[in-house]
Formats: structure tokens, C-alpha cells, sequence
């Protein structure tokens, strides 16, 4: 009998892989994708709180839950659970410094209030309130205080009771306020991508204030002046003192300068201290955990290259001496900072080569080095109180987000949460591969090939080209799922890192200043050679090009200065950087990266418009626009759209209500996958199905 039943398992087992039906992406798997996102260790280790995000598809909308695992002798026990309730929305999980508590921010039912706090250990308890307190709780390192931030007072009388608002200084009138639910807009800051309401004007608009509170509650104190508005905080070791940043002054519209300074303040009160007044911004203050040291980062100019400064603190949080920069020599740009518990170092991430991870530098001076490795994004690092456990998130090409646990050190890596494996079983993404080419000054440039899904050697194929936005971000090992689902449609998916990308240091960042599409159309072009020669299965025919933001105006660039594509999909895109000019949210975009505005720089300007060369365009293209993206308005993609109707090229434009631009990361979940969908059955018509030769 045992031999009879080890003869059915080998049968068995030999038959799974046949009956498993094996396919590739598709852009309905999106509703399958489970993220997670903001780690937090609790202090002791015990536990590791994150928050997971799943797509409610037939609501189209996230759900947001924080979960738990238990850690044992600094691994997770590989059962994570859920914490906060199904039918609420909660995320951003906060330790309190004994472990014992988590706050987490949750919309529950008509409570104003979305500041919540839950006992843990070593009983876990109902969420409640904690009096007094109204925003992200920032505990004292002695547990008995908690610090926050919000919005504070009323707006001023000066908007009226309909959805309207009139600015202070408006000279106009009108003959009834009570009729009038328009807006009177005197300054340039009037709008805010992501936000479909326009901004009040900023002398009604709310700054946001620091408020400490008992741990136990009461009533809360408001430690800054109206005419404050706060940005980060950080504790000292002793508790007493709390360092922020914000700014006490206006910010002129016409200053290029992010005005950001560093302040202390005590925890009983008093006026905030201005500790810094350099030009630029200072970031991410944290306090040393073991003596009176304070970091931070800073940036003195717009787009220069930001460092980590640490400086001794004396009595009161006044700076003893002059701030050191331990960076000066690492050329890549620092994230937010930690100390490791023995104040020695500071740690923080960073984008490099196509990853993201963590790095260490010594405070008392010395090599930066990188903690974590591999071909990944490592993100949201949180630490034990001791600092010999470390949790972080992450995915890389062919993976999406997932909870990793590790020693202090990096080594001895655990995936602590498995959420996405069941749906990934029998889902086949082709890993990409590396290629290099040198472009003709010399610099090296890196990208990435994903081959066809069932890709046969000999046959040939259509290539699309892949442009990532900013410029000023990267491409690289983390997961994307449209690269997957063009694969899977049969096709080669290239894409790159171009001069003007971050992770390759601060020179290759701004080495397209003031030559946007001059200078970056080379890397990608040289980049479809490259791929060309070495997979000789590239039907350079057949080529594709796809871009969003950045992307989407190289993808217009392309289209227009060459002849090499037959299909094109630009999204979120730029054509007329004059008009852009006049109806984006980022005018400081292009003051810098152009050397002024558009009446300084008018023949920039033009000759970096797309629609300068717009009669050059041979590409069917399909344009997706959302209609309240205030980065690259919607009338950017009418522009190009209209261009190519009048002269009979193929073109739609698809365009998405209630999205800004950030649809193709955090969209409405059906509009998010028809856009996939679109951008697959473009490149399908024009690439493999009714394909249009060019003349390259």
C-alpha cells in the first residue's frame, strides 16, 4: 500500500505543471494586486505593523487595513494578521515608545476625529481617542508626551458662506457676495495637483501647528504662532525640546529658494528659535538618541546637491558650533534620516543605479555605506529601539510589495508577508535584462530589456520604448506592471535611464538643463540600437513609444524630430511649454531648467516644444489626459491631439474625469486599468496587427 500510494504522489506530482495553465499579465490583474506600505518595528522587536491596500473592484476603490506580525528572536513567525477592523479605512501605524500602543490614523463612521490609538501588548484592546489629540502622534522618548501637527483657526471672514472665496487684497467688487460662489485669486499659488478644489487664497488658507498633549490625554497646547507653518518634528533625548521645520515668513512668489529653516522650541512653550537661516531648505531634523547632537538634510539652492549635516546642540537646542557635512563626497541624494541607537551613525535611503536602499554613514566621519543590496527597491525602513532588527518593503521587477525583516546589518533576510504569491503562481513575468551603451560625450547609460512572453529565438518582434516621468527619478528594479502586460502582448519592452534620471549622481541629474529633448533623445535612441544588436529578434520596424509626465513630452519629441516609431501613447503630456507655463502648478520647473521664465527665454521655450516640429509626426497616438491634472493640464494633450486630427494622422484622446496626475499610480482603480488596457491594445493594433512601416 505504501509503495501503491508514493506511485499515485510521483503521478500527481508530475501532473501538476502540465494542468497549470501557465499565461502572462493582464490589465485585470491589477484588481489582484495587494501593496503594502508603512513599516513600523515596535520598539521590543515584538511586533512589525504595516499597512496593506487591496482594490475593492466592484466598489473601484482601495481598501486600507494596518496588520500585525509577531516577531520571534527577530523573525516573523510568518502568520501576519489583521489589526484594525474590514469595514474601516486605516493606515500609518505609530508606535508608542513601550510598545504597547498603536496609533494609526482611521475614518470611522461620522467621528471628525481620525487619530486613533489601540493597546497591543500584552492585551490587545478596543481603538479609542486619546484626549487632546488630533493628528499623527509624535511620542516623547520618555513615552509621556505626544506631539502633533494640523491645520489651526478659522478661515478669515472674507470667504463667504457659498463654495467661493474673494482674496483680502481684491480690488474688484461685485453687486451681491451672496451670489457669487466664484473665486478672486491675486497670487500664483491658487492651485495644487491632486486637489480639485482650488486653493484659498493663502491669507485665509490654515498653516499647520504644533500641538503637545499629555500621553495619558488632556487638553492640547499649541506651541507655534499663527504665523507659523510647521513641516516635520523630532524630539530631543531628554524630552524637553522639540525641532521642527517650517518658516515664519511669507514666501515671495518670484523666490526660487524653497524657504525651509530648522527651529527648536520647548515642550512647555515659548518662541520658536530659528537654528538655521542658510538660503535653501533643511529637512528631515532628527535628534541623537545618546547625546546633543542634532542632523538634518540640506539643500541650499534649488536642485543643488543635498548632504547630511550634523551639528552638536547645547543647553536650550542652540547649535555649539558649525553644522559638519558627512556627504560631501557621496554624490547621490540622501532620504530621511535615522540614527542607529548608539548614535554613531545615520542612516537613510537613497536611490542608486536603478534600486533603492539603505545606506550608513559614520557621524564621527568616514565612507558611506550600503546597508541593504540586490536588484531592488527597498522602502519605508523602520528599526527596534535597540537597532538590531530591521523591517523595509520590497519589490523589484518581477515582484510587488512584500515585508522583509533583517539584522541591523542587512544579513539574515526574511520575507515576513506572502500576499501577492497566490495570484502570481501561474502568472509569467519575464525577468528583464541589463544592457549598457555609451552615448557620445562618453557617458554611460543603463537600461533594461523585458523579452515577449514565450519568446521564440528567430522570430521577430515589435519594441516599445519606455520613458519614465520627472525627469528627475529613475527606472529600474521595481515592479511595473505595463512593462509585463506589453510582454505578454508579444512584444519587447525597453526602458532606461536617460541623462536627467536620478541614482546615477548629481552632474547626470541636471545634464540636461536647459537642452530637454536636445540632449536626452540621444541616450534613448542609442538605447534602441543597443537592443537591436544584441537581440536580433527587434523588429526595428516595428517600433513603439510610451511615456507619462517627462515621458509623455519625449514621447511627443521622438514622434516629431525622428521617424523611427510607427506607434505612440503619451500620457499626462507636455507639447507647448509657453501655454504649460501659464496653466501649470510648477512654474519653478521649467524657471530653473530653462534658465527663466518664458518671456526671459522665448526661443528656449519654443524650441523645446514639441509642437514646434508637430507637422514632422507620422505615429498613430493615443493621448490620455486627466481632466484635473494641474501639473500637465489636460489642454497640453488637446494641443497635440487637435495638431494631428487637422492633419490626418491617427490619434485619440482618452480623457480620464476626476483624475490628476497622479492616474497611473493611484487613479480610480477602472479607470487605472482601462488606461492599461489602452495603452496594450494601441501598441497591438499599430505593432503587430495593422503595422505601419517607418522610414528609418
Amino acid at each position: 500500500m505504501r509503495r501503491a500510494f508514493s506511485a499515485v504522489l510521483v503521478v500527481l506530482s508530475l501532473a501538476a505543471p502540465a494542468a497549470a495553465q501557465k499565461r502572462g499579465l493582464l490589465p485585470a490583474d491589477y484588481y489582484k494586486e495587494v501593496t503594502v506600505s508603512d513599516v513600523a518595528v515596535s520598539p521590543t522587536g515584538t511586533f512589525v505593523a504595516f499597512t496593506v491596500t487591496t482594490l475593492v473592484e466592484q466598489e473601484n476603490r482601495r481598501h486600507e487595513e494596518v496588520w500585525l506580525e509577531r516577531l520571534v528572536g527577530g523573525v516573523a513567525d510568518g502568520h501576519p494578521f489583521r489589526f484594525t477592523d474590514s469595514v474601516s479605512e486605516s493606515s500609518g501605524p505609530c508606535w508608542s515608545p513601550d510598545g504597547t500602543t498603536l496609533g494609526f490614523t482611521s475614518s470611522r463612521g461620522t467621528d471628525r476625529n481620525t487619530t486613533w490609538f489601540a493597546t497591543v501588548w500584552p492585551l490587545p484592546g478596543a481603538p479609542h481617542h486619546v484626549a487632546g489629540v488630533e493628528g499623527t502622534p509624535a511620542w516623547s522618548p520618555d513615552g509621556n508626551w505626544i506631539a502633533y501637527t494640523k491645520p489651526a483657526g478659522e478661515p478669515d471672514a472674507t470667504r463667504n458662506a457659498h463654495a467661493g472665496w474673494i482674496a483680502g487684497d481684491a480690488l474688484s467688487h461685485t453687486l451681491d457676495a451672496q451670489r457669487f460662489d466664484g473665486r478672486v485669486i491675486t497670487t500664483a499659488r491658487y492651485k495644487r495637483d491632486g486637489m480639485l478644489e482650488l486653493l484659498p487664497d493663502p491669507a485665509v488658507r490654515k498653516a499647520h501647528q504644533l500641538f503637545v498633549v499629555p500621553a495619558r490625554g488632556g487638553v492640547a497646547r499649541q506651541l507655534t504662532p499663527a504665523t507659523f507653518d510647521v513641516g516635520s518634528v523630532s524630539w530631543s533625548h531628554d524630552s524637553r525640546l522639540l525641532v521642527l521645520t517650517g518658516s515664519d515668513r511669507p514666501i515671495a512668489e518670484a523666490d526660487l529658494q524653497t524657504i525651509q529653516d530648522i527651529y527648536v522650541i520647548a515642550r512647555d512653550g515659548g518662541v520658536p528659535k530659528r537654528l538655521t537661516s542658510n538660503p535653501g531648505a533643511e529637512r528631515s531634523p532628527a535628534w541623537s538618541p545618546a547625546r546633543n547632537q542634532l542632523a538634518f538634510v540640506l539643500s541650499p539652492e534649488r536642485n543643488a546637491k543635498p548632504d547630511v549635516m550634523v551639528v552638536d546642540v547645547a543647553a536650550g537646542g542652540q547649535f555649539a558650533g558649525q553644522p559638519r557635512d558627512l556627504t560631501a563626497d557621496w554624490d547621490l541624494a540622501p532620504g530621511e534620516l535615522s540614527w542607529t541607537p548608539d548614535g554613531a551613525a545615520l542612516r537613510f535611503d537613497a536611490e542608486t543605479r536603478g534600486n533603492v536602499h539603505l545606506f550608513e554613514v559614520p557621524v564621527a566621519g568616514g565612507t558611506v555605506r550600503q546597508v541593504t543590496t540586490g536588484d531592488r527597491t527597498v522602502s519605508s525602513i523602520s528599526a527596534s529601539r535597540d537597532g538590531h532588527l530591521l523591517a523595509y518593503i520590497v519589490d523589484d521587477a518581477i515582484t510587488p510589495t512584500e515585508v522583509y525583516v533583517a539584522r541591523a546589518d542587512g544579513t539574515g533576510e526574511q520575507r515576513a508577508t506572502s500576499f501577492n504569491d497566490d495570484w502570481l503562481r501561474d502568472v509569467v513575468r519575464v525577468p528583464p535584462e541589463r544592457l549598457t551603451w555609451r552615448v557620445a560625450d562618453g557617458t554611460e547609460i543603463e537600461g533594461w530589456i523585458v523579452k515577449p512572453v514565450g519568446f521564440k529565438a528567430g522570430r521577430k518582434y515589435p519594441l516599445v520604448l519606455k520613458i519614465h516621468g520627472g525627469p528627475h527619478t529613475q527606472y529600474g528594479n521595481t515592479w511595473f506592471s505595463t512593462f509585463h502586460i506589453l510582454s505578454n502582448a508579444g512584444m519587447f519592452v525597453l526602458y532606461c535611464n536617460p541623462r536627467g534620471s536620478t541614482g546615477y549622481g548629481h552632474r547626470f541629474t541636471y545634464a540636461t538643463r536647459g537642452r530637454w529633448g536636445e540632449v536626452d533623445s540621444e541616450d534613448l535612441l542609442k538605447g534602441v540600437d543597443s537592443a537591436a544588436a544584441r537581440y536580433r529578434e527587434v523588429d526595428s520596424k516595428r517600433l513603439g513609444v510610451a511615456g507619462g509626465s517627462y515621458g509623455g513630452y519625449m514621447t511627443n519629441w521622438l514622434t516629431a524630430t525622428t521617424t523611427r516609431f510607427c506607434a505612440a501613447v503619451t500620457s499626462r503630456t507636455i507639447a507647448n511649454w509657453e501655454s504649460w507655463y501659464g496653466a501649470s502648478d510648477d512654474q519653478g520647473l521649467t524657471d530653473y531648467e530653462f534658465f527663466g521664465a518664458p518671456w526671459e527665454q522665448r526661443e528656449r521655450y519654443r524650441r523645446l516644444s514639441p509642437i514646434s516640429y508637430v507637422e514632422r509626426v507620422q505615429a498613430p497616438t493615443l493621448i490620455i489626459a486627466g481632466e484635473n491634472d494641474y501639473r500637465t493640464p489636460m489642454a497640453e494633450g488637446e494641443q497635440w491631439f487637435m495638431a494631428l486630427r487637422k492633419r490626418n494622422v491617427p490619434a485619440e484622446l482618452v480623457a480620464y474625469p476626476r483624475s490628476s496626475h497622479g492616474l497611473s499610480r493611484t487613479g480610480e482603480p477602472w479607470l487605472l486599468v482601462d488606461r492599461l488596457e489602452r495603452i496594450r491594445s494601441w501598441f497591438v493594433q499599430w505593432l503587430i496587427e495593422s503595422p505601419m512601416v517607418t522610414t528609418n
